[in-house]
């Protein structure tokens, strides 16, 4: 048997190693269903305990809302529990075309392609559309799911710092004798919640002849005046060429994944993309709750108005309280703590109070950067987001942060 005694102690002393570094992952069972009071296990074998889920990608409240639980009902009774194949062959429904026609006019582009999930369509897309001739430029904090996409593409990689646009416009500059190429950047970015200048890049593309590709999974249904994403909020709607994004957050919160832009690129993910063409199509009754979830959404702008009074009030609070924040307006709000046994310690302290709030540390962000990542909701109520803050005024006392400086952390705890 190849895995011996020996492979399997290496393996469990990496394990313990992630332990003792405190870089260990615990996962938690939910005993109920996604919104902003939760039932959770932990760790395992626990009595339930009910807590405030502050750190859920829900962000429009729309993971078990009623209307949308209706209509995956609907769509298991009417198309059934799975198409056991791909798009090609023979996976494609009727309500499959209806949502890539219903998101290609929410997003107002030419053409959308539906993907099992977005880490799908970032890792199609690129090998689909570019060659050995090409180059691709992206942000140095691009999602993960774009760096592999990237990794399987022939096309040449060069990078710019973070939202900074001399660098990129140099980059553009340097790569001026590629047949295309391509800018890549998150709309959102999820770890720190700030945005992309997507109004300074497409001027930059225009300038040099780029074609722009934007994952807008922490944006799609809440950012902008209605909800459309970041291309709205900078005024750019119809000049992002590729727009990514997923259904598994604000857009309903359950799987699935698309390409929205260019008809011409889009046809060539129909035609070329792996991921596409090698795995099943989204579930009937995920489709049929998705459609519902942009009904809802084209119909008012209610829950996105909601959301961003609720991430005022939250960044306001953490601010008041002392905490340091990364700086932005959207409802992803890090409480840096730089140290990764501090992050899970204080996740751990909050729980104690009724906070579900997750610590991140490396290799998720980089070194040094350890975090609690809170995610505001629509679901959330202001008696969610007071009794929140009173958990962390009094955790972070516990652990003497509030009104503390990054260095003054780092020297109490390290890095």
């Amino acid at each position: 048997m190849a895995f011996t005694d020996k492979t399997r102690g290496m393996y469990s002393e990496i394990i313990a190693g992630l332990k003792d570094a405190g870089l260990y992952k615990q996962e938690r069972f939910i005993h109920s269903s996604q919104a902003a009071d939760i039932e959770v296990e932990y760790p395992e074998g626990a009595e339930l305990k009910k807590v405030i889920n502050i750190c859920a990608n829900n962000y429009l409240g729309l993971s078990s809302h009623p209307e949308v639980v209706k209509a995956a009902h609907d769509g298991l009774d009417s198309h059934g529990y799975g198409m056991s194949s791909v798009r090609f062959i023979c996976g494609t429904q009727d309500i499959h075309r209806k949502l890539e026609q219903m998101v290609t006019e929410f997003l107002g582009t030419e053409d959308t392609i539906l993907f099992p999930s977005c880490m799908d369509a970032n890792a199609g897309v690129f090998e689909a559309i570019l060659t050995k001739d090409d180059v691709m430029i992206s942000d140095r904090l691009v999602h993960a799911s774009i760096i592999d996409g990237i990794r399987l593409c022939s096309a040449m990689h060069d990078t710019f710092k973070h939202s900074d646009m001399a660098h990129l416009e140099e980059k553009l500059l340097l790569h001026g004798n590629k047949r295309l190429k391509v800018v890549i950047t998150d709309g959102v970015f999820s770890m720190d919640g700030d945005t992309a200048k997507l109004d300074k890049i497409v001027e930059l593309c225009e300038k040099y002849g780029a074609l722009l590709f934007v994952d807008d999974s922490h944006s799609s249904g809440f950012i902008g005046k209605t909800g459309r994403g970041t291309h709205e909020h900078y005024g750019v709607m119809g000049k992002v060429d590729i727009i990514t994004t997923t259904f598994g957050k604000g857009l309903g919160g359950a799987s699935g994944g698309c390409v929205s832009g260019r008809k011409e690129l889009v046809e060539m993910c129909r035609q070329k993309a792996r991921p596409y063409l090698f795995s099943n199509t989204i579930a009937p009754p995920v489709v049929a709750g998705v459609i519902k979830v942009l009904e809802i959404l084209s119909a008012s702008t209610d829950r996105r108005d909601k959301l961003e009074k609720n991430t005022e009030f939250w960044r306001k609070g953490l601010i008041d309280a002392g905490f340091i924040i990364k700086d932005g307006d959207t409802p992803i709000v890090p409480v840096m703590l730089f140290n990764a046994k501090l992050a899970q310690d204080v996740s751990r302290d909050l729980y104690d109070e009724g906070i579900y709030a997750i610590g991140f540390f490396f290799p998720v962000v980089p070194q040094g950067q350890a975090r609690i990542r809170t995610q505001i909701s629509a679901g959330h109520e202001i008696h969610h987001l007071e009794k929140a803050l009173e958990a962390f005024k009094k955790v972070g006392k516990k652990y003497d942060i509030l009104g503390k400086t990054k260095q003054e952390i780092i020297e109490k705890y390290g890095m």
